[in-house]
This record gives C-alpha cells, sequence and structure tokens, in this order.
C-alpha cells in the first residue's frame, strides 16, 4: 500500500483514498475486515457527498444520475430536433454508411471522453455489466440516442417507412445529445 499519493504539490483526494482503501480492502485476511473497509468507503463516499460538487468519487449508476442525462440530452438535443439540418446531415449520412458508423462511434469515443478522461469528476466503474461495459456510458449512450429516437419520432421529424434515413436521423441528433447527457450526468456532482 503506497502513502502521499496525490498531486504534485503532496496533496491527496477523495480519490486517492478509495484508491487506498481498495488496496487494503484486498490486503486484509479476514472476512469482518474486508466488511470494515468496505463500510469506511460507504462512510467516506457520504462524506465526500456534502462536500463541493466538483471532486467527488462517483460511483455506479441510479435513476437520478438517468434523470440527469435525459435532461441534458434533451437540453442538448432539442434544438437538432426542430433544426431542419439535422435532416440534411442525415441524408448524406444515409447515403455514406461508413460515415454514419464513424459519426456514432465518435460520439460514443466522446461520452467516454467527457465522464472518464476529462476528470469533470472523479468517475469510478462499479459493477461494470457483463463485467466488461460501465453502467454509466451504457446508461449515458442508452438515454441520449432513445431520446434522439424517441423525440425525432414523436415530433414527426423520421418516418420510420425509411428506417435507414430514420435511424441517420437519429444519429445526427444523438451526437450533441450525448455530449448533453454525459455533461448533465457530471456536472452536478451526482
Amino acid at each position: 500500500m503506497s502513502v502521499g499519493k496525490g498531486g504534485d504539490d503532496g496533496s491527496t483526494d477523495m480519490g486517492d483514498l478509495f484508491d487506498e482503501l481498495q488496496e487494503l480492502e484486498e490486503l486484509v485476511g479476514s472476512d469482518a475486515a474486508r466488511e470494515q473497509v468496505r463500510e469506511t468507503m460507504r462512510v467516506a463516499m457520504a462524506a465526500s457527498a456534502t462536500a463541493s460538487p466538483f471532486g467527488r468519487v462517483i460511483r455506479g449508476f441510479d435513476r437520478g444520475d438517468l434523470a440527469e442525462a435525459l435532461l441534458g440530452a434533451l437540453l442538448f438535443g432539442i434544438p437538432m430536433a426542430v433544426e431542419g439540418g439535422t435532416q440534411e446531415v442525415a441524408v448524406f449520412l444515409a447515403g455514406h454508411p461508413g460515415a454514419l458508423g464513424a459519426t456514432f462511434c465518435v460520439a460514443v469515443g466522446m461520452v467516454v471522453g467527457i465522464v472518464y478522461v476529462a476528470d469533470i469528476q472523479d468517475v469510478r466503474v462499479h459493477k461494470p455489466i457483463l463485467g466488461l461495459l460501465p453502467r454509466r456510458l451504457v446508461g449515458v449512450v442508452g438515454v441520449s440516442f432513445l431520446t434522439a429516437v424517441c423525440l425525432l419520432t414523436v415530433w414527426g421529424r423520421v418516418d420510420w417507412g425509411a428506417p435507414w434515413l430514420a435511424l441517420a436521423n437519429a444519429v445526427v441528433a444523438f451526437v450533441p445529445m450525448s455530449i448533453g447527457a454525459a455533461l448533465g450526468d457530471l456536472l452536478p456532482g451526482s
């Protein structure tokens, strides 16, 4: 177990504390001691929740996070649903499947960058789906894509009689919605 991790100035933060506690959890021998370490992690998480909205350790993905992501997706996505340029870009992408796939992948990459790389918050992967997919990533991408599909469909902006073009429209709207969902989830500091 290392001591004194932190920034260049020797400071430590809640992320360092959680790293240390996770290392300690792996080192202790008895179930009772492991449970005590887990309880200490829960207390530390609760204490960090009452601190500043930034710099806290974020674990899991619950319905509050889902609601924040939905709000962010709507804030960034409603202009896309009413803007005619969305349909123009979709017509182009529908004729270029590689560009359509790349657009979707870039949007997912931006979500990964915002949530896990940009260091807006200290986000930890907690109980990944199938041991591989982070719940927060699936939640943010899922809610933003479903919001794009539902909003464009309900407002009559897509015709599912032409499913490829409708999908292209949804992908175009999904790009800003995914950014909004990621920021909406993280900025309140949940």
